[in-house]
């Protein structure tokens, strides 16, 4: 990683994607075919992203091969999005780039986790309370913020091409089981949809 070369480390590309698949998949089982294809999408996503990020850095050889410029192939050039700030004299690009990052990061990551604690615990009733009172599908929403959490981090030319398939799948995803939920809380869950918004919170009450 300190070399010129910080590519190649095609061991950490599969215990990333492993690491992080595992995690997702345990919060959001993928259990129906529209659940399965959300899945692929995000899938897709993270492999496109860690191989980037620790194996070959495609989008860095565009942009050197293509468009003349030159990036170091150091881990720190990268951060593509950091190194545009820097050059715009807005502050230490890097630094900027990891604090934002991450803490949306630890926020999905918690919104995630958070989300599957109530269903789980709520043993298939259906739930309307704690996060759920401000979003109907706080996971997917963690899910959107995580991946616009690497896009920030380390955006390219794949991850860009494959963030708003995923996006529109889980919004997919998620239409298709509010319908399954409908017929089984019909006038609960219709009250519900008319208070509480889909993915995001209302700015005001």
């Amino acid at each position: 990683m300190n070399g010129e070369y910080a590519y190649g480390n095609w061991g950490i590309v599969v215990t990333t994607i492993g690491i992080t698949l595992f995690f997702l998949f345990k919060f959001i089982p993928a259990t129906t075919r529209q659940g399965r294809r959300s899945g692929g999408a995000l899938i897709a996503f993270f492999v496109a992203l860690f191989t980037e990020m620790y194996g070959f850095p495609l989008t860095i050889y565009l942009l050197s091969h293509y468009f003349g410029i030159r990036i170091p192939l150091d881990h720190i050039s990268g951060h593509l999005l950091g190194n545009l700030i820097s050059w715009m004299g807005l502050g230490n690009g890097w630094f900027i780039v990891m604090v934002v990052s991450n803490l949306l990061l630890i926020f999905g990551i918690w919104l995630i986790s958070a989300a599957w604690d109530q269903v789980y615990k709520a043993e298939e009733e259906l739930v309307t309370d704690g996060i759920y009172r401000h979003v109907r599908h706080p996971q997917y929403t963690g899910i959107f913020i995580i991946t616009m959490a690497f896009m920030v981090q380390w955006p390219t030319f794949t991850t860009m091409i494959l963030w708003p398939f995923v996006i529109i799948m889980y919004v997919r995803l998620a239409r298709r089981e509010e319908r399954e939920v409908m017929r089984k809380f019909p006038e609960q869950y219709r009250e519900y949809m008319q208070h509480t918004p889909m993915f995001f919170p209302r700015l005001k009450p």
